[in-house]
């Protein structure tokens, strides 16, 4: 009991002179050690590495779940360590939805199997994105989420402990410079030395704490390297989906064909705003067939053309094109017949010829 009681004591004058010294340098009545810079470059990177986490994390969060409503349910199961329940998702109540109406008007019908088919394939893009959402909370968010939980809060108890020592040590230097007796400044001088000791060591341990943020980038890098992988099997994914849908809608006689087919826009299946191959280039809408292109081809005057789809160039010899804009094109001897030479202000490079439509 009595040491104890010796102990309490101890430990209430070492608070309390750290409460004065701490309200000293507030005032600045007392002079402070200060960390070295080293020290405090690694505080201050790891501090940025728990902010810029704790952001990407949370945009991550809205980015896979917009619904805030549904965030704070799933919070709520998890806090309580219950299992959310499965729920299904925007795509998934679309599919019953056009599933249902579609056994309504037949089966039979040309609109209710294809509103079947399309609710069948927005059914499997609600799958592929729970998928994507599973895999990116176990290989993105939880590694994040656990540096926050854990390796964060280590540094900041080893930290808070630093800062202790850091108080004690200064401290013991005031207690130095106001100590007259021989014995006094005996003691003093003791306490000094134990208490610089201390700080010494508890600095090194933080600083190999703090040291240990380079290793958690390397590891937040190969997370992200699996976010990126995840979300490009998911595109990739509903990108077929949507292809072999439109290849099942393109089996309706022309009559149920699309508005921008009867406007005779394109007969791709679907643009994509990459370079392709000459050979998957779409092909040519029926006016492109007419006597302009021939006599664009045998002359070299140039003609007005509407861009049919977005077009991202692959090289620095090749121009962009954006959907519905008006450039002026031309052929250019030796040029491949799948390409013509496009201009538009300034800029001037080669074009897919069968993303234009040309204007008479």
């Amino acid at each position: 009991m009595e040491f104890n009681v010796r102990r309490l004591a101890a430990d209430a004058g070492t608070f309390l002179s750290r409460a004065v010294q701490f309200t000293e340098e507030k005032f600045g009545q007392a002079e402070k050690t200060e960390l070295d810079a080293h020290l405090e470059t690694l505080l201050s990177r790891a501090e940025s590495t728990k902010h810029w986490t704790e952001k990407i994390m949370k945009q991550t969060e809205v980015l896979l779940q917009p619904n805030p409503n549904v965030r704070v349910e799933e919070f709520l199961y998890e806090m309580l360590d219950k299992k959310v329940p499965m729920r299904a998702n925007n795509h998934e109540l679309l599919g019953e939805c056009m599933i249902d109406s579609g056994h309504e008007f037949g089966p039979g019908t040309a609109y209710g199997s294809a509103l079947i088919k399309c609710g069948e394939t927005e059914k499997l893009l609600g799958s592929a994105e729970k998928e994507l959402i599973q895999s990116s909370a176990i290989n993105f968010l939880t590694p994040f989420r656990n540096f926050i939980e854990g390796d964060f809060k280590t540094i900041l108890k080893e930290r808070k402990l630093l800062q202790n020592k850091r108080l004690n040590l200064d401290a013991a230097k005031n207690r130095l410079k106001k100590a007259r007796v021989a014995d006094a400044r005996s003691a003093a001088e003791t306490e000094l030395r134990i208490a610089q000791s201390e700080f010494d060591r508890q600095a090194e341990i933080t600083r190999l704490l703090l040291e240990g943020i380079s290793s958690t980038h390397a590891h937040h890098l190969r997370c992200l390297n699996d976010f990126v992988d995840a979300q490009a099997a998911y595109y990739a994914q509903c990108y077929q989906y949507m292809v072999n849908l439109q290849k099942q809608l393109g089996s309706f006689p022309s009559t149920f064909s699309n508005n921008n087919q009867q406007a005779g826009s394109s007969s791709a299946s679907i643009s994509v705003p990459t370079a392709q191959p000459a050979a998957s280039l779409p092909a040519p809408p029926p006016s492109q067939t007419s006597p302009a292109l021939n006599e664009l081809r045998s002359t070299s005057g140039t003609r007005k053309a509407r861009v049919l789809y977005d077009y991202d160039a692959a090289s620095s010899s090749e121009l962009s094109l954006l959907a519905d804009e008006v450039i002026t094109v031309s052929s250019v001897p030796g040029m491949d017949t799948d390409w013509l030479m496009g201009q538009r202000g300034n800029q001037k490079g080669k074009v897919p010829f069968t993303y234009l439509e040309l204007l008479n």
